[in-house]
């Protein structure tokens, strides 16, 4: 009987974890907030403008979540998270989602409780260093001091950049970036070292930015994904798809100004079902036919979130490459939306 008693318990547990996940969908929409992790202020990714509003790269991605389900894309709290806070924010409940230039490994997936959507930005780690010390290639940093953050990917791809390459490299670790960054260009280290993008963004809010180089030369793959907590199928689901709705839209010429006329007009499959001009795809995910809509009404598609935050008209300048859709070379390729 004690036996009985144990198992019937675990199977009461085991039920009620699984209906407190799949209701998360049902808990955002009935307390009306999408809450969204973000970095403490990444230029280009998130951070506040000057009118104290959320602006960037992920931010549009969160929004675009917000306006599918909420039919709001105002309709989020901001939670800023340091590097070391991102993934217990989410595995522990305290944000619905993370879009805060997180890399995809293979440690994060499978032992700490979260599940990550879909690839968003395609990066690489880099150095940042002075002009004026003359470094052309990362070899050349031979037992010279970089500065990097605690609770990053960069930490171990620096000490395996420098056992590859049977160099020196003195670490010198910081709670965040901008921390890391301000202790390069006040002089304390000789290099800073982070993704290729970031390194552009923090580049931007130096005092003289041409007085820094990014060195041509890449040594990791940095896969950016947004991420929810780990078992969270139905909300996993529901994110992974308005993200690859965003990229789809780009490839099928859908974008904020003509989603309206695309809807009522266009005469391909693919696009009315995405629509919701024909077909009932809005039911898959639990939300009604216009949430793809609503999406990409709210932030455009993923080639004008990239311009708007990135493009080459932005202090950023930063050259789509492997962001650029499979159809132009890059890697971005939307699963069918069928």
């Amino acid at each position: 009987m004690k036996l009985f008693g144990k198992l019937l318990l675990t199977a009461l547990l085991l039920t009620m974890a699984s209906t407190a996940m799949a209701s998360s969908l049902e808990r955002i929409q009935e307390n009306g907030i999408l809450t969204l992790g973000v970095s403490e202020g990444v230029a280009g990714f998130s951070a506040p403008d000057s009118n104290g509003r959320w602006v960037g790269f992920d931010v549009d991605m969160g929004r675009a979540v917000a306006a599918a389900v909420l039919k709001d894309q105002e309709a989020i709290k901001f939670v800023p998270l340091a590097s070391k806070q991102k993934i217990v924010a989410v595995s522990s409940g305290q944000v619905d989602l993370v879009s805060r230039t997180t890399t995809w490994t293979m440690k994060r997936d499978g032992k700490q409780g979260v599940d990550f959507t879909v690839v968003v930005f395609y990066d690489g780690q880099g150095f940042m260093v002075k002009k004026e010390l003359g470094v052309t290639k990362g070899t050349d940093l031979d037992g010279a001091s970089v500065a990097v953050v605690s609770g990053t990917t960069s930490e171990l791809n620096v000490a395996d950049f420098a056992r590859l390459n049977n160099i020196k490299l003195e670490t010198v670790v910081f709670d965040s970036k901008k921390e890391a960054f301000n202790a390069y260009v006040a002089g304390r280290t000789d290099a800073f070292t982070t993704d290729v993008s970031q390194l552009a963004s923090l580049r931007t809010s130096a005092p003289n930015p041409a007085d820094h180089i990014i060195l041509s030369e890449t040594f990791s793959k940095e896969p950016l994904a947004p991420y929810v907590r780990h078992g969270d199928n139905q909300w996993k689901d529901l994110v992974t798809w308005v993200l690859y709705g965003l990229i789809e839209a780009e490839e099928k010429g859908i974008t904020q100004a003509n989603v309206l006329e695309m809807r009522e007009k266009s005469t391909d499959p693919v696009v009315k079902r995405m629509l919701g001009a024909s077909g009932d795809i809005g039911s898959f995910v639990n939300l009604d036919n216009d949430w793809l809509v609503r999406a990409i009404q709210a932030v455009g598609n993923y080639g004008e979130i990239y311009n708007r935050h990135f493009g080459p008209d932005t202090t950023m300048n930063i050259p789509r490459g492997h962001n650029d859709l499979w159809t132009r070379g890059g890697l971005l390729y939307a699963m069918p939306i069928r």
